[in-house]
């Protein structure tokens, strides 16, 4: 939730608010609903603190906060995070299609989508292991299974073992919106560790977006059948395979990347800008 909403806007927490008739926001665009939940950690920490000191912790702080004690409760990943961020106003329901990198994009893509919110190639990769936990839609990935392109039905670059139990769980043609949905991470699935980047190497990246981190003309993993648009990025590899042999490392730099992702375009100003219910702007 905090990547989704540093994303669109910076971390303003305008992710949190209700469509109101006319007005679709960031929360019901395709992109979030229904992948995106935990909607009401926030909602019971906010009314929490407003109880206890009003208007003044922001929901976008809160947000923040949550996703820092999340990484610990699951990963034992530990690091501190500055407050006074303000919450935003305005919240569109096509934004997020414009903003977050879809599933589909190679590492290149990826790159340059993290490059626009000032972050750097390293702090993509890394950033990209909090998909050691969480789970994602049939939907997301199926085209890797069914109809990745004309000479391929399934994409070669993934684990035919993997391939194989993912089409029991995922069946063709299982449509969008509320269908099955799978671990991203098969092996720790409820962790955040580095085994994503170890899932990786053994070609068990569900998305493509995954996978594409480690396919590269340098990557040592020379398939015989490969979509050569694959073949675009060879200075992420080595990032996975240090990612992949050094836990602690990963943990260290996830850690500062997450607090640097939190000051993306965020708002500052007067106490005005903390809204008292994170669902509706005041």
């Amino acid at each position: 939730m905090h990547f989704q909403d540093c994303f669109v806007r910076g971390c303003d927490a305008f992710v949190l608010i209700d469509s109101t008739p006319g007005n679709p926001t960031e929360r019901d665009s395709l992109v979030n609903n229904p992948s995106l939940r935990g909607f009401e950690v926030i909602f019971e920490a906010k009314a929490t603190l407003e109880a206890q000191c009003p208007q003044t912790v922001s929901c976008a702080d809160i947000i923040a906060f949550a996703a820092r004690d999340s990484a610990y409760k699951v990963g034992g990943t530990s690091y501190k995070v500055p407050s006074g961020r303000r919450d935003g106003r305005v919240s569109r329901e096509n934004e997020p299609i414009d903003n977050l990198p879809p599933p589909t994009f190679n590492a290149q893509e990826l790159e340059q989508r993290f490059a626009q919110k000032g972050l750097s190639l390293d702090e993509m990769v890394t950033l990209s292991g909090a998909h050691s936990i969480g789970r994602s839609h049939c939907s997301s990935f199926s085209k890797r299974l069914y109809n990745f392109s004309e000479t391929n039905p399934q994409d070669p670059s993934m684990n035919p073992i993997f391939t194989r139990d993912l089409k029991i769980k995922c069946p063709q043609n299982v449509g969008n919106g509320n269908g099955p949905t799978v671990p991203l991470d098969v092996v720790t699935p409820y962790r955040l560790d580095n085994q994503y980047y170890k899932n990786l190497k053994n070609h068990y990246g569900l998305l493509n977006s995954d996978q594409s981190l480690l396919s590269s003309l340098s990557t040592g993993w020379h398939l015989w059948i490969f979509d050569q648009s694959l073949l675009s990025n060879p200075s992420t590899v080595g990032i996975v395979r240090n990612n992949a042999r050094q836990g602690e490392t990963w943990a260290y730099k996830f850690a500062a990347a997450m607090v640097k992702m939190g000051y993306v375009d965020v708002h500052t100003g007067s106490q005005d800008e903390i809204r008292k219910n994170c669902r509706f702007v005041n």
